[in-house]
């Protein structure tokens, strides 16, 4: 298993500093295919690896503990440490700083596939690449990235931490506060809501270093658990049980004035752009999931046979599977086109707002319908198939409500047409 990750990871070093350019096509095209546009579901030889390889480490390593580790609520230390093994903790981290070197849709596929088995897996590793290892990798100065990168692509999980009691949707009414001690700032505060928090060993925790200042006010801070950080509670909750989230206090914590990332005052600016991109990453945890549980549920209706024939040959269910099967293809077009968008460097906001919005629609339709088609089976929690539904409602809740997004899509339009 690890060869395969390692084949992967070492092909797109290669291309890396050969300079290739990456494309919607293959990587062995001529100068004319790679101009030539290709559709949302074309991708280079090494993304394809990347997925052929993922799918084979959820299916054989992940898919065992799934259960086990939603009826613990723990998420199992293993699983953790093969990811940082097959090099899918720094996927678009440089080879340099010990990633993989890949693009933003390599990540996205990775998050994707490991959805399609355990959605509670997918977000660890989907927090961690797509919001704490690329807020190093923009803002970081090289001092941090030599120091902090290594350590997150080979051994240490990381941890963004936003949301406090008064601040969900409203992020930036956050109340922890950061005050200069010498060369040391002194936190004080709490945050909720933080996934990855129970293993994480590297926290970025946003706080406000002048309050006159309001947002502007607003810095991210690099802290690490052994500095003090202190787990008030971990959180039961009804879906993606096997990912920690917890209610995190800081009582004095010294955190070195080197720590701070990007700048005084510019974790508004971090946020906001950072939590864009973590969209397109929560939308093909969800695409995951609805694919994952549409995948479990529709061949059990062509083995279930009633009045002499597979249940889902009947037209009512083979039409309600086959709007499912559109439902999830749109969503996967939604996601694919906002990542295309990001690594172009054009503008995806609006884009990314509607693949979180409608994956998570989707996740949810799709997955309760799923239930439905398997009958009584479907309900139990033997055949892994209401998980999907039970995990699916935090789509329209984390990284941005549906209202949220919705708000962020009505402003673009409202902006076009007024």
């Amino acid at each position: 298993m690890t060869s395969v990750f390692r084949s992967a990871t070492k092909a797109l070093r290669v291309r890396s500093k050969l300079g290739a350019t990456r494309a919607f096509t293959s990587s062995r095209c001529t100068l004319q295919e790679a101009l030539r546009p290709a559709s949302l579901s074309t991708y280079t030889d090494e993304e394809q690896m990347l997925r052929e390889a993922v799918k084979r480490f959820a299916t054989d390593v992940v898919a065992p503990k799934v259960r086990e580790m939603d009826e613990n609520e723990s998420m199992d230390p293993s699983i953790i440490q093969g990811l940082f093994d097959q090099g899918l903790m720094g996927i678009e981290t440089n080879a340099d700083h010990g990633g993989a070197e890949a693009s933003f849709t390599a990540a996205i596929i990775a998050i994707e596939e490991l959805a399609k088995v355990d959605p509670s897996v997918s977000v660890l590793c989907d927090v961690h690449n797509t919001l704490v290892n690329t807020v190093l990798r923009k803002y970081g100065t090289e001092e941090q990235k030599t120091k902090w990168l290594p350590q997150l692509a080979e051994s240490k999980l990381g941890s963004f931490c936003l949301s406090e009691t008064s601040s969900g949707s409203d992020a930036f009414a956050l109340k922890t506060r950061a005050q200069k001690d010498g060369s040391n700032w002194i936190l004080n505060g709490s945050k909720m809501w933080i996934t990855n928090s129970y293993e994480a060993e590297v926290f970025l925790i946003f706080a406000n270093i002048d309050p006159s200042k309001g947002y502007k006010g607003i810095t991210c801070f690099l802290a690490t658990k052994d500095m003090g950080i202190k787990i008030a509670k971990k959180e039961q909750k009804l879906g993606i049980r096997a990912s920690s989230t917890c209610t995190l206090d800081f009582d004095d914590l010294k955190i070195p004035d080197d720590n701070i990332i990007g700048g005084e005052g510019k974790g508004y600016k971090i946020a906001i752009e950072i939590l864009n991109e973590g969209r397109i990453g929560i939308a093909a945890q969800m695409l995951g999931l609805a694919q994952g549980a549409f995948d479990k549920s529709v061949p059990y209706t062509y083995q279930r046979q009633q009045f002499g024939q597979p249940i889902g040959t009947f037209q009512g269910m083979a039409f309600q599977i086959a709007q499912a099967a559109i439902d999830i293809e749109s969503a996967r077009l939604l996601t694919y086109n906002a990542a295309r968008l990001k690594e172009e460097g054009k503008p995806f906001t609006k884009e990314a707002a509607m693949a979180k919005y409608w994956a998570s629609v989707v996740a949810q339709k799709v997955s309760g319908s799923a239930i439905e088609w398997a009958g009584g089976v479907g309900f139990t929690r033997e055949t892994g198939i209401e998980k999907y539904w039970r995990d699916s409602k935090i789509g329209a809740i984390y990284e941005g409500t549906s209202n949220i997004q919705l708000n962020t899509i009505a402003k673009f339009i409202q902006k076009e047409y007024s």
